[in-house]
């Protein structure tokens, strides 16, 4: 019942007692009002797998879903929160994708931040879960509510096909690194099916190494160039894969100071990252936080969300 990553907040609860834990939830909700810290405190101190055997022993000892009876005590962020730790990852992030999708509009940010980041594996497992859970295909979802070279992206980014070795083919980097400039910089128009083929099929290794080489061709940093040559959520998805190549806790550290910094939160955005990356790699996003922007998270979380919700937010962050 470990923790699915090694560089997380959320680690495995030492003297973890399930009937124990159950008891609390049940006392947490019996009578008027809920005890929403003794929720957090069992909940946002379990690992999934953990709050995975508390959600069976609570089925089994009271006969009812434990999401659901949190549903309806629970409400607005903290709710949202706390139903989302209650998944499993694929499941959460099959859900975040769902929510984007479905409804009038489409929140882009979600479908940018889960699928320019997870790995092969995980995309996998998360359109099994969406299949399962929606009766659909998620690569028809997107392809329904998206369009034109995005839409493109995302279904690239859906087929799991990312070479995932370490190889780099030197001649093949340099190769890669003038098509993208030819591709963009160096004529009118961009080729955007170029980056596509380059960014969304090579690996990581390799990528690196065509970063480089772009550099001394154009130079200007990969990232720069997107910003001139791409915009909307085209540019966003682009920028997104090559901040997730180069260090991924810096792309979510970014995201979270952009969630929160200056009027109003992103909740959404807030809750996704704080959630889903809380017992994955939790520890590097708060330093590369840190870094970039000379203050903590947990010093940003404080002041910019309240109450229970900022309780269980600061619980995923830890000191």
């Amino acid at each position: 019942m470990a923790a699915i990553g090694n560089r997380g907040t959320v680690v495995e609860a030492a003297a973890f007692n399930v009937e124990e834990d159950v008891n609390r939830l049940r006392g947490a909700m019996k009578g008027a009002g809920t005890d929403e810290a003794a929720v957090i405190e069992v909940l946002a101190r379990r690992t999934i797998a953990q709050r995975q055997r508390i959600k069976e022993a609570y089925k089994l000892t009271v006969g009812k879903d434990l999401a659901d009876d949190l549903q309806g005590e629970l409400t607005g962020n903290i709710e949202k929160v706390v139903l989302g730790l209650l998944m499993i990852a694929p499941k959460y992030d099959a859900y975040e994708l769902r929510t984007a999708i479905k409804g009038s509009g489409t929140e882009e940010a979600a479908l940018i931040d889960i699928l320019a980041s997870r790995t092969n594996a995980e995309i996998r497992a998360i359109t099994e879960v969406y299949m399962k859970e929606h009766g659909k295909s998620l690569e028809d979802d997107v392809e329904a509510d998206t369009s034109g070279m995005f839409q493109r992206v995302l279904v690239s980014l859906l087929t799991a096909g990312r070479d995932e070795s370490n190889t780099v083919n030197e001649a093949q980097a340099v190769q890669d690194a003038k098509d993208i400039y030819e591709a963009g910089e160096a004529c009118w128009g961009t080729d955007e099916v170029k980056f596509l083929t380059v960014l969304c099929v090579r690996n990581r290794n390799h990528l690196l190494r065509v970063f480089e080489e772009y550099q001394k061709i154009s130079g200007r940093d990969i990232e720069d160039s997107i910003k001139r040559e791409m915009s909307g959520s085209l540019e966003d998805v682009f920028l997104a894969i090559v901040k997730c190549l180069r260090n991924k806790p810096a792309f979510f550290a970014e995201r979270l100071y952009k969630s929160m910094k200056g009027l109003g939160t992103t909740d959404s955005i807030l809750i996704r990252i704080m959630v889903a990356r809380a017992e994955i790699d939790m520890l590097d996003i708060k330093t590369e936080f840190s870094k970039a922007y000379g203050k903590t998270l947990h010093s940003f979380i404080n002041g910019d969300a309240s109450g229970d919700y900022r309780k269980i937010l600061l619980e995923l962050c830890g000191e």
